[in-house]
C-alpha cells in the first residue's frame, strides 16, 4: 500500500525516495531535549515488544548516531510553528524535527500512522519479534496546521462519561491532531463535576442523566487528573458551564437559585429552553463567581466556555446584561470567555470568543468590533446528527450529515462577514441526547471526526474529497485494532 494512505490528516507535502529505515530491536529513540522526552516516551511505548524482547530504549542527546530515531528541534531557517512538523526517512535515520514540543507529538502521530497498523493492539502483534524488524519507505513529509484551534466537545451532562472513558476519547483525538477538548459539564439533566462551595451540585444535580440513569460526577481531583493527562497529548480542556438556560440541574439542586426560591425537580427529558437562573439576583452571581473560580483553578488553559444558547425565558436586555456581566467574572479569574453565537450582540471584550452553530445566522457584527470566531455550524460539525435516515441513534434537527457533507466545506466561507483571519478554528460538538454510553460516541464520532480533523489541520487547497476518501478507508484496519466502535459508511472504500 502507498505509506501516504494512511496519513490523516493531510500533510502539506510528502514526497516518496528510493531506500528504507528499517526499525530492528537494535533501534533507540533519541531526543534532542527533555522537551521532546515526552513524545520520545510515547513512540517508544507504541513501539513497545513488536521488534524486541524490551520497548526500544531512550536517551537525551542532542546528536543521535545513524541507525536511530531522533526527535530534534528545527530544522534551521524552516518556519515550522509551535505545532509544525518536518520528518525524514532515510537509511541511515528516521529524523522528526519540530518548531516545539507539540509539533514533536504530531510528528509522532504522523509516524505511527506509517507503522504497521496492527501494533494498536498487543494481542494482534507478532507472536515474537524478528530480527529483520520492520521497514518504513524513505520518504520526506512537510507539515503545519492551518487552523490553531482544532477541537471536540463532548457533552457529558445528558450522558455521563467516566475519566476513563474521556481518556480514550482524547487518545482518539490525538492521534488525529486535534488540540482542544471542550467538556460540557452542565445542563438541565446533569451538573458534572463537583463544587467546594456548592457541594449539593454534583451531589444532587449529578444523580441522574437522560432516561433517569445514575449519572455521576468528577471530583475534583478527577477533573485535574484529566486536564493534566490531555495536556501530555497537547489536548487543552475548555470546561463549560452552560448559563443563564439549561441550568434545572442546578435550579435543583439550590432554591435560591431560582427567582421564586423554589427548586425544581430534577429532569430527565431532552427539551432545550424551559430553565433559566434569576439573573436579577445578587445569589446568582455569587454562585457563578464560585463556580467559575474552583474550575479556573483546575484548569491551565486560557478557557472558559459560558454556554449562553437558547435561551427563551429571559428578554433580550436581561440577557444581554446578564453576559456582559459574566464576562467580567470570567475575565477576573484569568480567563477569556467562550460563548455559543446568541452571545454575539452583546458587548464584547476583544478577548472573548463566539463559537458560530447555528447555520443561517452570522457573528459579522461581532467580527466586524474584533471578536474570533470558532466555526461549528450544526450541518456540517454536528457529531450528533444522523450519517442517514436509517442510523439508528442520534438526531435530524439541523439535517442528515454523511461524511462528505462534514469534510467538504471551507470554514472561511461558512458565514457571511467571518473571513480566515477571524477564525481561530474548527470545533465537532457531539451532544448525547441519544447516546448512552462510550460506544455510541465513538460511533457517531467516526468517522466524522476524522473529516472535521482534516478540515481544521489541512490547507483548504490541498483538500480533495477523492483523495481523502481513500485515505479515509485505509484507517479501517487501525481503527478496528484500537477496538473502535466506528461507523463503515458506505460511500468509503474500507480495507
Amino acid at each position: 500500500m502507498d505509506p501516504r494512505l494512511g496519513v490523516l490528516p493531510r500533510p502539506v507535502s510528502v514526497d516518496l525516495h528510493d531506500g528504507e529505515f528499517r526499525l530492528t530491536p537494535a533501534t533507540m529513540i533519541y531526543a534532542g531535549s527533555e522537551r521532546f522526552a515526552f513524545s520520545a516516551r510515547f513512540l517508544a511505548e507504541h513501539i513497545g515488544l513488536a521488534i524486541g524482547e524490551q520497548p526500544p530504549r531512550i536517551e537525551v542527546n542532542p546528536s543521535p548516531p545513524a541507525g536511530s530515531i531522533a526527535i530534534l528541534a528545527g530544522p534551521p531557517g524552516m518556519d515550522l510553528g509551535e505545532e509544525g512538523y518536518h520528518i525524514s526517512i532515510g537509511s541511515a535515520r528516521l529524523e522528526i524535527r519540530a518548531g516545539g514540543p507539540a509539533g514533536a507529538f504530531y510528528g509522532v502521530q504522523t509516524v505511527r500512522q506509517l507503522l504497521p497498523p496492527n501494533w494498536e493492539y498487543g494481542a494482534l502483534r507478532p507472536p515474537r519479534p524478528t530480527a529483520t524488524g520492520v521497514a518504513l519507505r524513505a520518504m520526506t513529509i512537510v507539515d503545519r496546521p492551518r487552523f490553531a484551534w482544532r477541537g471536540a466537545m463532548l457533552d457529558v451532562s445528558r450522558h455521563f462519561l467516566t475519566v476513563d472513558e474521556v481518556e480514550r476519547y482524547v487518545d482518539l483525538m490525538a492521534l488525529h491532531k486535534l488540540n482542544r477538548l471542550h467538556l460540557h459539564l452542565a445542563d438541565d439533566q446533569g451538573w458534572r463535576i463537583e463544587i467546594k462551595s456548592w457541594p449539593n451540585l454534583a451531589t444532587h444535580g449529578g444523580s441522574t442523566e437522560v432516561g433517569g440513569g445514575s449519572g455521576g460526577y468528577y471530583t475534583q481531583e478527577q477533573y485535574a487528573g484529566l486536564v493534566r493527562y490531555a495536556a501530555d497529548r497537547f489536548v487543552t480542556i475548555v470546561p463549560e458551564i452552560d448559563m443563564p438556560g439549561h441550568t434545572n440541574a442546578a435550579l435543583a439542586s439550590y432554591a435560591e437559585l431560582n427567582c421564586d426560591g423554589a427548586a425544581r425537580s430534577l429532569y430527565t427529558g431532552i427539551d432545550v429552553g424551559f430553565s433559566a437562573l434569576c439573573v436579577e439576583k445578587e445569589i446568582t452571581y455569587k454562585f457563578i463567581h464560585d463556580v467559575v473560580g474552583e474550575i479556573a483553578a483546575l484548569t491551565p488553559g486560557p478557557y472558559f466556555h459560558i454556554g449562553g444558547d437558547e435561551v427563551k425565558t429571559l428578554k433580550p436586555e436581561l440577557y444581554n446584561a446578564f453576559v456582559e456581566r459574566v464576562q467580567g467574572i470570567v475575565q477576573s479569574h484569568g480567563k477569556r470567555m467562550i460563548g455559543w453565537d446568541e452571545i454575539a450582540p452583546t458587548k464584547l471584550l476583544p478577548t472573548s470568543i463566539v463559537q458560530h452553530w447555528r447555520p443561517k445566522t452570522t457573528p459579522a457584527a461581532a467580527v466586524a468590533k474584533g471578536a474570533t470566531v470558532i466555526m461549528s455550524v450544526a450541518d456540517r460539525a454536528y457529531l450528533d446528527m444522523k450519517y442517514d435516515a436509517g442510523t439508528p441513534i442520534g438526531l435530524t434537527w439541523a439535517g442528515v450529515i454523511d461524511v462528505r457533507t462534514s469534510y467538504d466545506w471551507d470554514p472561511a466561507a461558512a458565514a457571511a462577514g467571518v473571513p480566515e483571519g477571524s477564525l481561530l478554528g474548527v470545533e465537532a460538538p457531539l451532544w448525547s441526547e441519544t447516546l448512552a454510553n462510550i460506544r455510541d460516541v465513538e460511533f457517531m464520532a467516526f468517522p466524522r471526526l476524522a473529516a472535521l480533523a482534516e478540515v481544521g489541520w489541512t490547507r483548504q487547497q490541498d483538500r480533495k474529497w477523492t483523495d481523502f476518501r481513500d485515505r479515509l478507508g485505509a484507517q479501517a484496519p487501525r481503527w478496528v485494532a484500537l477496538g473502535l466502535s466506528f461507523y463503515r459508511a458506505p460511500e468509503i472504500p474500507w480495507r
